[in-house]
């Protein structure tokens, strides 16, 4: 009997393994919620029955999850915990996609704004789910074809020196909080369209060291695609990338049942089986319920035919048995090489680290064998694990990284590309020229950078090399520029110092532009801020103009590489003037404030400038304002002050340009402002009287409250639920002020009925001995003076509250005023403060009784004389009233 009930037991826990259609240890067969259930339900099996792996199709999207800036909709919770629940894969989709992202991020926010929201999504998605197994980090890329994805490009640091940097960094951040998650570049179109662009994009990655451990294939548009080409087509991304490829987003929207079942027929096994291939997810399976119309392998409730189809076909040992480069369809090894460049001169010394870590952190890294076109070059036991490699010829070399582990070996793949050596093509001297054809020789990625090989100048000027040189402006310049082509210029500075500079270009249409950096093996510094070329005519290029500047930094002595990338497309440049500085001790200062419009408002803001001056000493005779990129004003008088009334909530940008006695032009500052509300009273409040702690001026963060994050942790988010971030809650019958931080801050505008002394009475709530708030009285400075210092004992429970009491500590003048609580303890609920008048009189007397005046009570309310007994205080005097 106990070896029956073993035998039972064993099929048992067997057949729950395999509950779901893929048998194979080590590939999962996916698929997506439906809309927004994981159970599809009218019919269809349970979701586990069918798939062990599932992605979010809109929930884990940044718009869906922080569509309100701040508020986070955990939509996902119902996938991730399902999968939890049955022990299966779940993958994040997705955290930087250009086509779904919140309203909030935008252009009208300065790129280090954009940087901090886009770290801060990384940073809360972390803190929601610590340890994601699987994440699609970034999700159409290739083209630029997603109308965001320029916005995300800048906010996440541009093209860089890959052309791709952008992307390398979102990996990072994505593997500084997830490095043991499996993490996937996801892109569309990949077999059929843009296969090139997807190879080149995947393949810098993985050259460049960016912490990428898959590839995946969206499978939209294989509904028609031959068994042939599929094969063809995923040999060739397999071939040049040589990592682990997903299946993702498989959907065959055919209509006639026949069809789609002849097509899941031809195609599927094709994706299932190859050896690099770790698994397969289906985007949606209920027909009428997924992106596109007829995909659904279930319509009614019952399974079509390509349903039957793959239910047989996942049961076949030749699906049980496909091989996986995944164990368990998870990494085992965190590996990426890189090498300092992607593009070096023969003869260089090129740096080329490699890191490993297990997965397992019972698991250690026991030796690493680094080989450059197939031969060793170092054996590696220990970190950092860095080797270095001379390439002797101009050509493409392999890297391969071999890490060994527990009898176990892991393989990692990049390359890089050696030219002859740089040669300057013109002698350059600054103060001097740059004549911006006579970039540096080399070749493609060591002194230039052109999106093709082709040459489309009409100059006949360097043919043999991609860079599109036109005859222009009497000369030669550069054309048919595209955003992050760039190139470089060997250049002598005889003189260290800031310069100014006259660029010389045209464009034929709007957005145009460029910038010039300093290149330091590898590390680019900008030396100028993006340098706009205007539009010079109507769609023609034969106009130049001269465009005039300063460089933000300064050169030093010596021999430098100087980088022109084009920033905005369409622009021809011919040749740029740099003209030394001359340093003097007189400052100029430019004094740029922002003062309050009915409609909006924030702090006084005052920045001072240093001046600029020209090369013979000249000094600034002019000032130009520009906010938002329009021209705003002239100011022709020292010290130039000028005053403007923001409209509207948001951030301006502020440029102020100095243009000295001979007219030329150079930059002094640019700075972003940011515009709160106006401020507003959300409840009347008189003095004697209550203030109730949750009633705050409406304004904004920084403006009428200060609160250490964005996020309302209350429980009472039905009441003030835009409140920018306080922590509003229930508590003694109403509304408190809860989860406070040292500094925060809250302000009420009040008015003063009654000059002289008050009485207090808070009623607060602790759970802790150190927690305290002061009282303070803000003054049209900005200022505080400081009327009361509170301590807030420590109560029974969070739900108890207490009375503290006291006397302010400055009178109070009639009008209106804005008080500020301030907390200088944590974690104390406020929920309100009563204000009682305290008479300066003394002393109390009958004399006067029936003497005409305003009565008040002791509480400093008024009072009726015919209804009133014991002390009345009447024309400042204390009268005892008997009956």
């Amino acid at each position: 009997m106990r070896r029956i009930s073993i035998i039972l037991l064993s099929l048992i826990l067997t057949t729950q393994s395999y509950a779901q259609l893929s048998q194979n240890p080590n590939k999962f067969l996916g698929n997506i919620t439906t809309r927004y259930q994981v159970d599809a339900g009218g019919g269809v099996p349970s979701y586990y029955t069918l798939w062990n792996q599932i992605t979010p199709e809109n929930e884990s999207k940044w718009a869906s999850v922080e569509g309100s800036r701040g508020r986070f909709n955990w939509g996902s919770d119902t996938p991730f915990n399902y999968a939890k629940q049955h022990d299966f894969t779940y993958k994040f989709h997705a955290l930087v996609w250009g086509a779904q992202y919140p309203d909030w991020f935008n252009s009208n926010m300065s790129v280090d704004e954009r940087y901090k929201a886009i770290v801060n999504w990384f940073d809360k998605v972390k803190e929601h789910y610590p340890d994601l197994p699987m994440i699609d980090v970034v999700n159409e890329a290739v083209g630029m074809h997603q109308q965001g994805n320029p916005l995300m490009k800048e906010s996440l640091g541009g093209g860089g020196k890959t052309g791709y940097d952008w992307l390398i960094n979102a990996f990072e951040l994505a593997y500084e909080r997830w490095p043991n998650a499996t993490l996937i570049y996801n892109d569309f179109n990949t077999f059929q369209y843009d296969t090139d662009a997807y190879i080149e994009l995947v393949k810098t990655l993985r050259d460049a060291g960016a912490p990428i451990d898959a590839y995946g294939c969206q499978s939209h548009d294989v509904d028609n695609i031959s068994k042939s080409a599929l094969q063809s087509s995923m040999k060739k991304i397999q071939d040049a990338v040589k990592m682990p490829m997903f299946i993702t987003e498989l959907d065959i929207n055919v209509e006639n049942d026949a069809q789609q079942k002849t097509q899941y027929e031809s195609i599927f096994p094709v994706m299932w089986e190859a050896d690099y291939c770790a698994g397969v997810t289906i985007w949606g399976y209920v027909y009428g319920a997924t992106w596109v119309d007829h995909s659904g392998l279930y319509k009614d409730g019952s399974e079509r035919p390509a349903m039957t189809w793959l239910k047989e076909y996942m049961a076949t040992d030749k699906a049980k048995n496909a091989k996986s480069p995944l164990i368990n369809g998870r990494k085992q090894i965190s590996l990426y090489v890189k090498p300092a460049a992607l593009q070096v001169s023969k003869n260089e010394t090129l740096p080329i680290t490699v890191r490993a870590k297990m997965v397992d952190s019972e698991k250690t890294v026991d030796s690493i064998k680094l080989y450059v076109n197939n031969r060793l070059v170092k054996t590696m036991t220990k970190e950092p694990f860095v080797a270095e490699y001379v390439p002797k010829n101009a050509t493409t070399y392999t890297i391969k990284a071999v890490a060994y582990s527990d009898g176990k070996s892991f393989e990692r793949l990049s390359s890089f590309t050696a030219h002859e050596q740089r040669i300057p093509y013109a002698n350059v001297s600054l103060p001097g020229i740059i004549e911006v054809e006579n970039y540096d020789k080399c070749g493609e990625g060591i002194t230039y950078h052109d999106n093709d090989s082709q040459n489309q100048g009409d100059a006949n000027y360097r043919t043999s090399e991609g860079v599109d040189v036109v005859n222009g402006n009497g000369g030669k310049a550069i054309g048919y520029t595209n955003t992050d082509e760039w190139l470089e210029y060997t250049v002598n500075v005889t003189k260290e110092g800031y310069y100014t500079y006259e660029a010389v270009a045209s464009s034929g249409t709007t957005g145009s532009g460029f910038r010039l950096s300093i290149n330091e093996g590898g590390n680019l510094t900008n030396i100028t801020d993006k340098i706009n070329v205007p539009q010079t005519g109507n769609n023609s290029w034969s106009n130049y103009t001269t465009i005039l500047g300063r460089t933000t930094v300064k050169l030093k002595e010596g021999k430098h590489i100087i980088r022109l990338t084009i920033t905005g497309s369409n622009c021809n440049v011919d040749k740029i003037t740099l003209r030394h500085v001359v340093d003097v001790d007189n400052k100029l200062s430019v004094k740029i404030s922002a003062t309050p419009s009915p409609s909006a408002a924030n702090n006084y803001t005052t920045l001072k400038f240093t001046p600029i001056y020209s090369s013979n000493a000249e000094s600034i005779k002019k000032v130009k304002v520009y906010l938002d990129g329009k021209f705003t004003a002239t100011l022709s008088n020292k010290p130039f002050q000028y005053s403007f009334k923001p409209s509207a909530k948001g951030s301006i940008t502020v440029n102020a340009i100095g243009v000295d006695s001979l007219g030329r032009e150079s930059p002094i500052t640019k700075f972003t402002l940011k515009v709160e509300l106006q401020r507003s009273t959300f409840r009347s409040m008189e003095l004697p009287g209550t203030i109730q702690a949750e009633n705050f001026d409406a304004g904004g963060d920084g403006l009428t409250f200060h609160d250490s994050d964005s996020d309302n942790e209350g429980d009472a988010k039905g009441y003030r639920s835009n409140g920018g971030g306080v922590d509003i809650i229930t508590g003694n019958d109403g509304y408190a002020i809860g989860y406070c931080q040292k500094d925060e801050w809250l302000e009420y505008t009040v008015n003063v009925k009654n000059s002289g002394t008050y009485d207090f009475i808070a009623t607060v709530n602790s759970e802790s001995d150190d927690s305290g708030f002061r009282i303070g009285l803000m003054k049209e400075d900005g200022t505080e003076v400081e009327l009361a210092s509170v301590s807030v004992p420590k109560c029974a429970d969070k739900d108890t509250y207490t009375t503290v009491e006291g006397t302010l500590a400055k009178g109070l003048g009639t009008g209106p005023h804005i008080i500020r609580i301030t907390f200088t303890g944590a974690q104390c609920n406020i929920d309100k403060i009563e204000f009682t008048f305290k008479s300066n009189v003394n002393y109390i007397t009958t004399d006067d009784l029936n003497a005409n005046g305003t009565r008040y009570n002791l509480a400093g309310q008024r009072v009726n004389e015919y209804n009133n007994h014991g002390i009345t205080i009447i024309n400042g005097k204390k009268v005892l009233i008997l009956e």
